[in-house]
């Protein structure tokens, strides 16, 4: 089970973190990843990051000005986004998958709840 929170609104500009917590004892086993989803547009991929954390992956979209972390031990994962646009609001959704690579966005089958960002330009 995966639990976003952190969302919240922000002027253009401005950051935040999100944070996407486990339950469950194999979540190093798992693929992380982070979506979104703008109001009447279709769910799409923001970033992912490898089982061990070493390697990361990023949407033309945000590359530059997004982070995705994890830690296994706390069984978390994380997006620092900054410098965000108004083209960022959406609902960010964390996700996992526990076969294939980070550097395929597809495969994800274990979502959680969502967390709305507002950026206001």
């Amino acid at each position: 089970q995966l639990q976003a929170s952190g969302g919240g609104s922000v002027q253009a500009g401005g950051s935040l973190r999100l944070s996407c917590g486990a339950s469950g004892s194999t979540f190093s086993s798992y693929v992380m990843g982070w979506f979104r989803q703008a109001s009447g547009k279709e769910r799409e991929f923001v970033s992912s990051i490898s089982r061990g954390g070493g390697s990361t992956y990023y949407s033309d979209s945000v590359k530059g000005r997004v982070t995705i972390s994890r830690d296994n031990a706390k069984r978390s994962v994380y997006l620092q986004m900054n410098s965000l646009k108004a083209e960022d609001t959406a609902v960010y959704y964390c996700a996992a998958k526990s076969s294939g690579s980070h550097i395929n966005s597809a495969g994800f089958d274990s979502w959680g709840q969502g967390t709305q960002v507002t950026v206001s330009s």
